[in-house]
């Protein structure tokens, strides 16, 4: 009973793959829609998708293409292609601005940028694209279900343009591109008034400017000194009580006496 059970089942699946591969060259639209609507909702995607993109074409103006071009975005989506499902949710989008999905599919074309959105590392322009998309959604749908979680990914989002800044000035210092760092250090501490590495921005801009100091020709030393002790004003205000202080009080200490040997070194010539 066991074997007649195995073969039974064999023989069931095997006459579904071959009515499946019938359908897919069959010229029946809605026998496709039916079977796509029905391998969708089974969570079959990959299977439903391939009869969807042979019938999407046809049903374009019918009222049965709205709920079929919102499962076909979806199903790209579900199949971690994020790139399609961003692009295919804004067509829905725009096509149906009436439609009772309108609301999620504007957000999971949101969300679809998010997942597109690299590591901190590399270049960032989809990261900065998923912000606009998603702080769109939050502007056009203000009192969504979704809000918390667009809110949430801009978080993270904003986070990881952050890192992304700060490293690139701390990259800068490493290998002594003092100018370039201290630009850098300048422009993330404009750009992102509330992040975390606002500290370390404040102190190692006084580093980057100090070596760059202390390494310059002796006809721009004193103005560049000057200058990182503005740097280190600008870090006591701030963040005067922080781990960094010692260390930064050790560089203006260096930098005033450095100074002072220049001006009694001026008087004296």
């Amino acid at each position: 009973m066991k074997s007649s059970l195995l073969l039974l089942m064999i023989a069931l699946v095997f006459s579904s793959c071959s009515d499946y591969q019938k359908l897919l060259k069959s010229d029946d639209a809605a026998k496709k829609y039916s079977m796509a609507d029905s391998l969708y909702k089974q969570k079959k995607f990959k299977k439903s998708l391939r009869l969807m993109e042979q019938i999407v074409p046809v049903y374009r103006g019918k009222p049965q293409a709205e709920p079929l071009m919102f499962r076909y975005a979806n199903t790209f989506y579900q199949l971690e292609d994020y790139y399609l499902a961003g692009y295919q949710f804004e067509r829905f989008a725009s096509s149906y601005p009436k439609s009772d999905s309108l609301e999620l599919a504007a957000y999971r074309s949101a969300k679809s940028y998010y997942e597109l959105s690299p590591r901190y590392s590399l270049d960032q322009t989809d990261t900065q694209k998923a912000m606009e998309k998603l702080q769109a959604f939050i502007d056009e749908f203000p009192t969504s279900d979704y809000k918390e979680e667009a809110n949430q990914l801009v978080f993270e989002l904003r986070r990881k343009l952050e890192k992304k800044d700060y490293e690139v000035a701390k990259q800068y210092l490493r290998i002594s591109d003092y100018k370039a760092s201290i630009e850098a250090y300048s422009n993330f501490i404009s750009d992102h008034p509330g992040s975390k590495y606002r500290p370390n921005a404040f102190y190692e801009r006084i580093e980057a400017a100090y070596q760059l100091a202390i390494n310059s020709v002796p006809s721009k030393v004193d103005e560049r000194l000057r200058a990182a002790k503005k740097h280190y004003d600008s870090f006591k205000k701030y963040y005067g009580e922080s781990d960094f202080r010692s260390k930064a009080d050790e560089m203006l200490e260096d930098i005033d006496k450095r100074l002072s040997e220049s001006e009694t070194e001026t008087a004296i010539n």
